[in-house]
């Protein structure tokens, strides 16, 4: 890990040299994402495997961190009506501190140190305008090393998928 990067705590646990998916694991894979409570049985029926071979594919894929199944709590059923995308630049501080410190804040999901205009790009959840103010003005400008937010608030969201993974291309390719 290159230091003062925050990594995702599972890609750092995949090795590089990870086996690919097969045609049978995708569309195991594929299923789960659709309904992760999907019992064996039943995907069993679905592609044509034994339930103990769906058993065993699924904990091979779980042991190699290729799957993880998941709860993910929808943000407006949850009582946030407002996400927004926080661009942050840092000064007097090393990114990597300031964005761990954003990181605890409970209503954001995502933190990035990217390259551009700012330093962290950060998703969060607010529950309405007010939320937004005090989040903004009196919490997040309150991280020592922030030096300008530059919020964008989501007016529709067309897509919101967490822990996406493309299994379709193999890594490295187009």
């Amino acid at each position: 890990m290159v230091e003062g990067v925050l990594k995702d705590p599972v890609a750092e646990r995949i090795p590089m040299n990870t086996a690919e998916l097969d045609e049978t694991d995708q569309r195991l894979v594929s299923l789960l994402r659709h309904d992760g409570r999907m019992p064996y049985k039943t995907l069993a029926e679905k592609t044509g495997l034994t339930e103990t071979t769906v058993r065993s594919r699924l904990r091979r894929l779980e042991e190699q961190d290729l799957l993880r199944v998941v709860a993910v709590t929808d943000f407006e059923a949850a009582g946030y009506s407002l996400m927004l995308a926080v661009g942050v630049q840092v000064e007097g501080r090393s990114a990597a501190d300031v964005a761990a410190d954003l990181a605890a804040f409970p209503e954001v999901f995502s933190v990035c140190q990217v390259v551009g205009s700012h330093d962290i790009e950060c998703l969060m959840v607010a529950e309405d305008q007010e939320a937004v103010s005090e989040l903004l003005t009196q919490r997040l400008a309150a991280v020592k090393g922030v030096r300008r937010l530059l919020p964008a608030m989501a007016i529709d969201v067309l897509k919101n998928q967490p822990n996406w993974v493309r299994f379709d291309t193999p890594r490295g390719q187009s």
